[in-house]
């Protein structure tokens, strides 16, 4: 492969191998620019190993064997969201980047322990939220960040996604609290729930609602959520793996002009005089401000791991923070413990969220003391 000449040559190791997401971040590295992988380590052996021989690379039953061995410039983590706060401080104290299948962690705790690590190693940890590089949201952003939509005024996040009781029977992991340490919100949910933060930041205050509502498992099948924003503007999200039939959309409604992304599609609704000018100087029992609308089609590969990768070797080249890094990361996965928090509590939930506390809830619905 033709070494791109803006990019370093890097060596991957790759722990998790035998994931099935792994076969998405071994085609991203064969496009990826100078990257050969060196080794890979699973708990699952066999599965493993015939993945490493497909590769041709080393294989390890145990990854810090892997670590020691073929000293990896850049960690790749594709096991269970559980495991990767401990996986990820051990790659970052081996002196490797890393970067981490979503979400970043189980818990915001767990997350500030992983961001501490890479800070006292001066490495990289980035992660896997590769929707981020939609040109639809690309575009949502830069409209976002140059003013035009102004203050916001609302925001929406609707994800149905549905799943079979056969899905959650083809692992034991699966919707349980010590497999995956939730539900939708921890499985289906967080790349919407980053796409919300990575476009209007996080809330200040979260009123959640969890339930089990279709499927024989312990964790939530139906999250929704209302929220508010730090200048007082409201926000919904629903994630649920019982509903199907409906789109999947983000709404986010500004001063100046309102935004409604469904898939590739990007519609922009632009008012031509604000609306809290409107509001407040017009001398209209039921005036309306005119609207232009357009509607742009934004194709692209869905969000595709190579652009991730991409961008993780411009930032080691650069000695810049990733797109994807983990203190942007971090925000989706606190949002979500705050729906769970509020949710299974009953009570409102004011970010910053109080890690000890949902590590003492998470602990209970762990061990069976709670339960949704």
């Amino acid at each position: 492969m033709t070494t791109h000449p803006t990019l370093p040559d890097l060596r991957f190791g790759m722990i998790g191998s035998a994931a099935g997401i792994a076969t998405s971040h071994l085609k991203a590295l064969t496009q990826l620019p100078g990257a050969s992988i060196v080794g890979m380590a699973d708990v699952a052996v066999e599965r493993g190993e015939a993945r490493a021989r497909e590769v041709g690379c080393p294989f390890f039953a145990d990854y810090r064997a892997m670590l020691d061995t073929v000293r990896p410039d850049v960690a790749v983590i594709c096991a269970p969201h559980p495991f990767h706060a401990a996986l990820a401080i051990d790659c970052l104290e081996a002196g490797a980047h890393v970067l981490v299948e979503k979400p970043l962690a189980v818990s915001v705790s767990e997350a500030d322990a992983m961001i501490a690590a890479a800070d006292r190693a001066g490495r990289l940890l980035a992660v896997c939220f590769q929707q981020r590089f939609r040109p639809v949201v690309e575009h949502a952003r830069a409209l976002i960040e140059s003013g035009a939509i102004g203050d916001i005024v609302r925001v929406l996040c609707v994800e149905p996604w549905f799943r079979t009781q056969f899905y959650y029977d083809s692992a034991a992991w699966r919707g349980t609290w010590r497999g995956e340490g939730g539900g939708v919100l921890m499985n289906q949910g967080p790349h919407p729930l980053d796409l919300l933060c990575h476009l209007v930041g996080a809330p200040a205050k979260v009123w959640g609602w969890v339930r089990t509502q279709g499927h024989a498992i312990e964790c939530e099948d139906v999250a929704h959520a209302l929220l508010e924003y730090p200048n007082g503007a409201p926000g919904y999200i629903y994630f649920s793996t019982v509903e199907a039939g409906s789109e999947r959309r983000m709404e986010i409604v500004g001063d100046r002009s309102a935004l409604v992304i469904v898939f590739d599609h990007l519609t922009i609704h632009r008012f031509a005089t604000p609306l809290s000018e409107y509001r407040a100087t017009v001398r209209e029992m039921w005036g309306q401000p005119q609207i232009h609308t357009e509607t742009l089609h934004l194709p692209g590969d869905g969000g595709g791991h190579l652009a991730v990768y991409l961008d993780l070797a411009q930032s080691i080249a650069e000695g810049r923070r990733p797109r994807c890094d983990a203190r942007q990361a971090r925000m989706s996965l606190e949002l979500a413990n705050a729906v769970i928090l509020s949710g299974v509590t009953g009570q409102a939930v004011s970010l910053p969220l109080d890690g000890q506390a949902y590590d003492a809830l998470l602990d209970d619905l762990k061990s069976g003391r709670r339960t949704l």
